[in-house]
């Protein structure tokens, strides 16, 4: 597949070890300009300890571009606490710079109905209107999940009217066991704003798997990343594609294993 490398992104996940100046200088190093933030990194902040000024004076000099901050939780459970961190990160996100924020739904065994999560949608998209940030729902296809498939969150994005797009993850993809039925035929890949990509080679029962065995991709990987991506491409997708490892065994990582992995991830996708 030739996918143009600016399509490609770094999920900060990758990285928990490293500063955000590493960071951005890896990102650079690799002839990417794109990443992802998170807030929940072992400093607990989007930005570490840098103010907002010294955070754009960063992007700035290694020609960054922040596409997401991940995430608002649970978005469709939006009481008063919930909608506090929606503003806190609506508001960050727009003084940082960052184009779109992530929303992941309840994943604790509590089922939300389908009216509850699209009322949810409606109560945020002003909010996310008010700051110009983009809103991403981003299904996640464990057992517990109130929110599972994709196919249906575009659904109820469309039915509540938001401008929102659906963030489209190849392991939640993976873990969705109706995901394979409903997706070829009734995916609008106009609608995906962000798709994340991760490997997984441990081959244990796929409702059994957690963030924790999601690797980088490779010729072993049991969510078929790769082919989803061929796919993907085939239907005319023309958007970002963002690494997002979890394991623990980041940690140890180093630099230099990090720039391995993502090479070799974009090789595989580029053979």
């Amino acid at each position: 597949m030739a996918i143009d490398p600016t399509r490609f992104c770094i999920n900060r996940k990758i990285a928990p070890t490293l500063s955000l100046e590493a960071f951005f200088q890896l990102v650079q190093r690799l002839g990417l300009n794109k990443v992802e933030l998170r807030n929940d990194m072992p400093g607990g902040r989007v930005t570490d300890d840098l103010s907002v000024a010294q955070l754009r004076a960063l992007t700035d000099k290694y020609h960054i571009e922040i596409e997401t901050i991940n995430a608002l939780y649970p978005f469709n459970r939006p009481d008063d606490t919930l909608l506090a961190k929606a503003e806190a990160l609506l508001q960050e996100a727009q003084q940082i710079g960052a184009k779109a924020l992530v929303m992941c739904p309840l994943n604790e065994g509590i089922a939300i109905a389908p009216e509850q999560t699209l009322a949810a949608l409606q109560t945020l998209a002003p909010r996310f209107a008010h700051y110009g940030i983009q809103g991403l729902v981003e299904p996640l296809g464990f057992p517990v999940s109130s929110l599972r498939s994709a196919v249906k969150t575009q659904q109820l994005i469309r039915d509540a009217q938001v401008p929102f797009k659906l963030l489209l993850d190849t392991f939640h993809h993976h873990l969705y066991e109706n995901a394979e039925q409903e997706f070829p035929q009734e995916i609008d890949v106009n609608q995906i704003g962000l798709v994340h990509l991760s490997g997984v080679e441990d081959t244990r029962p796929t409702e059994q798997l957690t963030d924790e065995q999601r690797i980088m991709l490779s010729n072993n990987d049991v969510l078929n990343s790769v082919a989803q991506v061929k796919r993907l491409e085939m239907l005319g997708y023309k958007g970002i594609y963002a690494f997002e490892p979890f394991s623990s065994e980041l940690e140890n990582w180093s630099a230099k294993d990090i720039e391995r992995e993502i090479r070799t991830s974009i090789e595989l996708l580029q053979a």
